[in-house]
């Protein structure tokens, strides 16, 4: 069995920095990507960034330039580093990862609970 666990959320005002983290625990082989996604009231979850086991990065135009995604391979952690955050930003996080086990060696995806990030003054 697979967790995902986010931490780090909060509420920030305009213009202020959070740092999220998802650690992944369980019976795991390997972990390819990881990513962080979104879902505000009423609207469909999001792609935020995401980071491949390679370090290649991806990111939403609107988060470009703010938001940081990274990862610890030797942690089972990715990191979601945010700046410059605006009231749109407020949403539930999610943690994604595609997880190879001992019994799934192809990788699976698997999601954390979320984590709520509100942006307000």
């Amino acid at each position: 069995q697979v967790q995902l666990v986010e931490s780090g959320g909060g509420l920030v005002q305009p213009g202020g920095s959070l740092r999220l983290s998802c650690v992944a625990s369980g019976s795991i082989r390997s972990i390819n990507a990881m990513g962080w996604y979104r879902q505000a009231p009423r609207a469909q979850r999001e792609l935020v960034a995401q980071i491949t086991s390679g370090e290649t990065t991806n990111y939403a135009d609107s988060v470009k330039g703010r938001f940081t995604i990274s990862r610890d391979n030797a942690k089972n952690t990715v990191y979601l580093q945010m700046s410059s955050l605006k009231p749109e930003d407020t949403a539930v996080y999610y943690c994604n990862g595609a997880i190879a086990t001992p019994q799934r060696p192809f990788p699976q995806h698997y999601w954390g609970q979320g984590t709520q990030v509100t942006v307000s003054s």
